[in-house]
C-alpha cells in the first residue's frame, strides 16, 4: 500500500501565532493576515511534501486540568490583564477562527477533529500512532511536538518558514540548515527522547507545569549528577540515574519533593503518548468519525464564497492553488 503524506494542523496555535505577525495593524487586517498565513502554510506543506490529506486538530478542555490543578492556570492570569481593546480584538479573532473552522468542517474535504476533553496535541499524537506506516507533517510553532519527531514525522513552522526534522532545522524556502546565532554553526538536530526527558525535569513554564528538580544543570559536576548523565543512564537504571531521581528538595511552602515523583507527574502531563486510556480511546473515536465523513462537493465554489466573505482577494485570484488540498479526501 502506498504511503500517505498527512498534513496535521495545530489549528488554534497557528491562527493565533499568525495574529501577532500583524501587530500594529488594525484588527481586520490582522484577521486577514492570519487567514492568509493559515491557508498558505497548508498550501506550501501540501505542495512541498506531496500531501494526501489535511487534518485540522482543535482544542478541547484538557483532561490535564483535572489531573493537575495548576495546569495552564497562568493563562487566566494573563487573560485577566488584557485591556478592553485587547479583549475586543481577541473576541473578533475567535469569531473569525470559529468561522474558519466551520467552513473547513462543512465546506471542504479536510478533516476537522475536536475531542471535548483533549488538546490538539493529543489528537495529533493519536493520529500519528494510528497511522504508523504513513508520513506526517505537523504544522505548528509549538516545540512540544519535537518529542514526536521520527523518520516519518517532521514539523513545519508556517510563521518562521522552518522545517524541523531528525536531520536538524532547515529553511523551508532554501532547504539550507538554519545557523545558530550564538555558535555560528547549524542548529543541533533534535534528540526527541532527550527533549522529552529534559522537559519532564525542567517542567514547562508556558503551561504552568513546575520543575521536578529546580536548579538541575544540563551537565553535572564532581558532586552532582546532571540531566545529561541521568538521561544516558536511564535504560540501565544505574548510579547516575538513581542518584539524580532520588534527590529531594523543599519548595517555598516547606513541602518536600522527591525528583522521581514530580518527574512522573510531569511525564504524564508532557509525554504525548502518556494520555489516560479513556482519553486515547475517545481521541481514536473522534478520528474514526472524521475519516468516515461524507465527501463535500463544489469545494472550489465554497472557497470563493469564503474568500469573498473575509475579503481574501489575493487568494481568490488563484483558487486552484488552494482547492487541491481543500478537496483532498482521505483514501
Amino acid at each position: 500500500m502506498e504511503k500517505k503524506n498527512f498534513i496535521l494542523v495545530d489549528s488554534l496555535n497557528m491562527f493565533f501565532r499568525a495574529k501577532h505577525v500583524g501587530n500594529g495593524k488594525d484588527i481586520d487586517m490582522r484577521v486577514g493576515m492570519a487567514m492568509h498565513i493559515m491557508f498558505n502554510s497548508v498550501k506550501k506543506a501540501w505542495k512541498d511534501f506531496d500531501g494526501s490529506h489535511v487534518i485540522f486538530c482543535l482544542e478541547g478542555r484538557s483532561w490535564r486540568k483535572d489531573f493537575y490543578t495548576p495546569y495552564k492556570a497562568n493563562r487566566k492570569v494573563t487573560r485577566d490583564k488584557r485591556s478592553p481593546r485587547e479583549m475586543e480584538d481577541d473576541e473578533l479573532f475567535f469569531e473569525a477562527y470559529n468561522d474558519f473552522v466551520e467552513y473547513l468542517d462543512t465546506k471542504s474535504n479536510c478533516s476537522v477533529i475536536r475531542q471535548p476533553n483533549a488538546e490538539a496535541d493529543d489528537l495529533i499524537a493519536t493520529w500519528i500512532q494510528q497511522h504508523p506506516e504513513d508520513n506526517h507533517i505537523i504544522i505548528s510553532t509549538d516545540s512540544d511536538f519535537y518529542q514526536l519527531l521520527a523518520p516519518n514525522v517532521i514539523q513545519f513552522n508556517g510563521t518562521t518558514d522552518q522545517i524541523v526534522s531528525l536531520e536538524g532545522f532547515k529553511s523551508a524556502k532554501t532547504g539550507e540548515y538554519i545557523i545558530d546565532k550564538k555558535t555560528g554553526e547549524p542548529k543541533k538536530a533534535i534528540d526527541p527522547e532527550f527533549v522529552l526527558f529534559e522537559k519532564c525535569v525542567r517542567g514547562d513554564s508556558s503551561d504552568n507545569v513546575f520543575s521536578a528538580y529546580p536548579g538541575a544543570r544540563l551537565k553535572g559536576s564532581k558532586n552532582k549528577t546532571g540531566i545529561t548523565e541521568a538521561y544516558r543512564d536511564r535504560i540501565t537504571g544505574g548510579f547516575n540515574y538513581n542518584n539524580f531521581m532520588l534527590q529531594r528538595w523543599v519548595d517555598h511552602e516547606e513541602q518536600e519533593h522527591r525528583v522521581v515523583d514530580d518527574f512522573e507527574r510531569n511525564r504524564i502531563l508532557i509525554d504525548l503518548t502518556a494520555q489516560p486510556d479513556e482519553v486515547k480511546a475517545e481521541c481514536k473515536a473522534r478520528i474514526d468519525e472524521a475519516v468516515g465523513k461524507e465527501p463535500i462537493s463544489q469545494v472550489g465554489i465554497h472557497f470563493m464564497k469564503f474568500c469573498s466573505k473575509w475579503n481574501l482577494q489575493r487568494m481568490s485570484n488563484t483558487p486552484n492553488d488552494y482547492a487541491e488540498f481543500l478537496n483532498g479526501q482521505i483514501r
